[in-house]
């Protein structure tokens, strides 16, 4: 049996495109405890995520969380689950459908613009098998991720490098390694707080929380804790903000090792202890809403904030489908495909051009 997967059929005249594949974290199938179990292991089974010796970590992963954490986690998931299903997925779905309509107005040659998730479906072999399947021989793939991170970052392009190894025929890849400081990315962040603030008057104070990363991490040289810090002074200096108006903090807190800080939920609980009148948290390192933002703070850091005495509290939605953020990541394509794809496109000659190709090869003897 060959190691290499089966390969497209060839045709001689087809017009090779370039692919765009979005990448997002991952998302279960329902908010069910049967759907939950297997994607919660392949979650927590990634040695990017969980830095734990692996014999050790299989008997905590399957003794223990797998038999708990489903049930749990199905209730959370329920919580924020709509009639267009999993939040993150539409979003992420929807997100690729405008770019793909903004990259046309752009660009004239071929294109394909798809979407996966790390974990989950759709899963990044079947979207890069979709891309292959459409005459993809280049592909830009695209993490939804504004801050590198190992655990995020580098795994949504280890499971591309997997696939690539599999196949006989490999496109030309191109990565995107981050966009924390892009000033396309800025500049939404800001107007999607601007509107929020015009809509809803202004809070006492600004928590911009990012999800968290294992202490050990920074430590070993993840430059993800850094470059937060970054997004978070760009942002606050586009929003006019003094370093008293906003605070930055780490959430999603997951075990008892030291994560960075400060944590989200030992913040809100302080300014709620403070009796501040009114907090805002806008989650600027996701670019869509999902279960981290939509139930983790929009529901549990309300109720932590109100708890502690705390006023008002109001969740800034994601970037979602906002115009801005769609111009943002449609530059921040751009910017990647120099010399894959053209302002201006002759589809009958770049078919000329494949076919006298071909028949140069065949005159020489040349392999096709």
């Amino acid at each position: 049996m060959s190691r290499y997967l089966t390969e497209p059929a060839h045709t001689h005249g087809n017009v090779a495109k370039t692919g765009i594949l979005l990448i997002n974290l991952g998302t279960p199938d329902a908010p069910t405890k049967q759907a939950l179990r297997p994607y919660l292991k392949e979650f927590l089974s990634d040695p990017r995520v969980v830095e734990i010796p692996r014999a050790i970590w299989w008997l905590i992963l399957n003794g223990v969380i797998l038999n708990t954490r489903p049930k749990k986690s199905a209730h959370k998931y329920a919580s924020i689950w709509t009639s267009e299903g999993s939040p993150l997925r539409f979003h992420t779905e929807k997100q690729a459908k405008l770019l793909k309509g903004w990259l046309g107005e752009r660009i004239k040659s071929p294109f394909v613009v798809d979407y996966a998730m790390r974990y989950g479906n759709p899963s990044v072999a079947s979207a890069m098998t979709r891309l292959s399947e459409q005459g993809c021989d280049r592909i830009l793939a695209l993490p939804m991720y504004p801050q590198y991170a190992a655990s995020s970052t580098a795994t949504a392009l280890d499971a591309v490098y997997q696939i690539l190894e599999t196949k006989r025929n490999q496109p030309a890849l191109r990565t995107l390694r981050h966009y924390h400081d892009d000033p396309g990315y800025i500049a939404a962040l800001a107007a999607n707080v601007h509107e929020y603030w015009m809509r809803n008057g202004r809070p006492e104070m600004l928590v911009m929380s990012f999800h968290g990363v294992p202490r050990y991490t920074l430590d070993k040289g993840d430059p993800y804790h850094c470059e937060c810090q970054k997004t978070a002074r760009l942002l606050a200096e586009a929003l006019g903000l003094s370093k008293t108006q906003y605070q930055l903090t780490f959430q999603s807190r997951f075990g008892r090792a030291e994560w960075i800080k400060p944590y989200t939920v030992a913040t809100l609980e302080a300014l709620g202890r403070a009796r501040t009148k009114r907090v805002d948290v806008v989650c600027p390192g996701f670019v869509a809403d999902c279960l981290e933002t939509l139930e983790e703070i929009a529901m549990e850091g309300k109720q932590t904030f109100l708890a502690a005495g705390g006023g008002e509290f109001h969740y800034i939605p994601a970037l979602n489908e906002r115009p801005e953020w769609i111009a943002a990541l449609g530059e921040l394509a751009l910017s990647n495909l120099s010399g894959w794809v053209a302002p201006q496109w002759n589809a009958a000659q770049a078919v000329q051009d494949t076919e006298d190709s071909h028949a140069r090869a065949v005159a020489t003897g040349a392999p096709v």
